[in-house]
């Protein structure tokens, strides 16, 4: 690999590093969206308002199955770039073998479950009957895709914690164009509807995961992917699914609270369902945007951690603080005020407005405290803790709305009653998660001045 696309994280000024790295992962997040939107754009103008719901109403129950293990991918990256920042070769190669092959049975995995299990999930939901068949539909062909999916994942998270987030992005870019072009082809001129969506995205999906590959394997450093070395090393891999575990658990609990509160969002019609997914379309460009901190501050302070450099890992987690409160207050700000034509975009029906703007008025304008949670996520698991975070997601986040929706949403029967837990639980796990990190990083600082 050509040394321009490294990125020694542990050495030198760190801000302007930081957003060096995070500005194409940005880009990649966006666009990622941007071609998702795609997606449900052409199916909400020429397939109809039942199709958006359809296509709209799977992206938590898909969550749900997939973070699992996309969580392993997290694993590998932060092994990848301690090993990396370590200086440790032999240790980094084993990883992105391991990692790679644990991809590809992953992938197969999630294919068979996707096939088997998720029209059933569906009706569990309560998704409406003329959504139904459609919803059921899109999920089939869309797990076809799944090998291909978490390859790209997995190995676009190993290039990330060496510092290369630009290759991915080109890769994306040219992925995601065919995904719209073929949506075009599909939807308009073969009125294929829901399955030319997937389609589209599974074809969209493999031509990344192949570009990867061939950069992997075509890569002149420790990270280089050589066919004849793909195996499960038995401690590497351990290893990954010990940070990855928590990860991908923390995220499929995630997933769960959000199915309940998709269930309650289906029993209010899909109209409302409609403007529901319009308004989650938008707010992801927000949620990816500051999802990097998250990612850039698990990749810095694990390099960091790795080579022992305990300052810059404070300086590291500051910056990225900062950085992600700017970028949550002022899209999420912005994207409220321009709401109304934002979610026409998606629907040109006014009710779907409506019940979209209802939505972007609670999560949007307080979205910021969501990237703070997520960032303080990346830095426990940057110094070595998978568990801890977990756990705390898992009661704060996740256990409060649910318990959320059990009590106070059968009280008040209103979305704006459902959305309020978003923020009120963003707040909790946030301060927890602060805490705990204060208390590592203090008997870890202390262990070192013993030794």
């Amino acid at each position: 690999m050509k040394k321009s696309y490294e990125m020694d994280m542990c050495n030198g000024p760190l801000f302007g590093k930081i957003l060096l790295f995070s500005i194409p992962l940005i880009l990649s997040g966006v666009l990622q969206l941007l071609f998702n939107a795609a997606d449900i754009v052409v199916v909400g103008r020429f397939a109809g308002s039942t199709a958006l719901a359809a296509v709209g109403s799977t992206s938590s129950l898909i969550n749900l199955l997939t973070n699992l293990f996309i969580g392993f991918s997290v694993g590998a990256n932060v092994l990848v770039a301690q090993f990396y920042g370590a200086k440790r070769e032999k240790d980094v190669s084993e990883t992105v073998h391991s990692a790679i092959l644990l991809s590809v049975i992953s992938g197969i995995l999630l294919l068979v479950i996707g096939l088997t299990t998720t029209r059933q999930i569906l009706v569990w939901m309560g998704t409406p009957n003329d959504v139904l068949e459609q919803a059921a539909l899109y999920l089939k062909i869309y797990f076809l895709g799944m090998p291909s999916m978490l390859l790209y994942n997995f190995g676009s998270s190993i290039l990330r914690a060496v510092g290369d987030t630009r290759r991915p992005l080109y890769y994306l870019s040219f992925a995601g164009v065919i995904n719209v072009i073929l949506n075009l082809i599909f939807v308009i001129v073969f009125h294929m509807g829901v399955a030319g969506v997937a389609i589209a995205t599974i074809v969209s999906q493999t031509v990344s995961a192949i570009l990867i590959c061939r950069l992997l394997m075509r890569m002149d450093s420790c990270c280089r992917l050589e066919k004849e070395k793909l195996r499960l090393t038995a401690n590497k891999t351990l290893q990954i699914m010990r940070i990855g575990f928590p990860a991908g658990l923390q995220g499929m609990v995630f997933s769960l609270s959000n199915v309940l509160i998709q269930s309650s969002v289906n029993s209010f019609g899909s109209v409302a369902m409609a403007g529901n997914t319009a308004a989650m379309n938008i707010e992801g460009f927000i949620y990816v945007a500051m999802n990097t901190f998250q990612q850039t501050s698990m990749s810095f302070i694990s390099q960091n951690f790795g080579a022992g450099k305990q300052e810059r890992i404070r300086k590291v987690l500051l910056m990225c603080l900062g950085m992600v409160t700017v970028v949550g207050v002022v899209f999420g700000v912005s994207a409220y005020f321009a709401g109304e034509p934002l979610l026409s975009i998606y629907s040109s029906d006014a009710e779907v407005i409506k019940y979209g703007l209802s939505r972007m008025a609670i999560i949007c304008t307080m979205y910021c405290l969501c990237g703070i949670m997520d960032t303080m996520v990346g830095a426990l698991r940057g110094i070595g803790y998978a568990f801890i975070p977990m756990i705390v997601s898992l009661m704060g986040a996740c256990g409060l709305r649910i318990i959320w929706i059990f009590t106070v949403f059968r009280w008040q029967h209103s979305l704006e009653s459902l959305y309020i837990s978003y923020p009120i639980s963003w707040t909790i796990t946030g301060l927890v998660h602060m805490l705990c990190y204060v208390i590592i990083r203090r008997k870890q600082l202390r262990r070192l001045e013993s030794c």
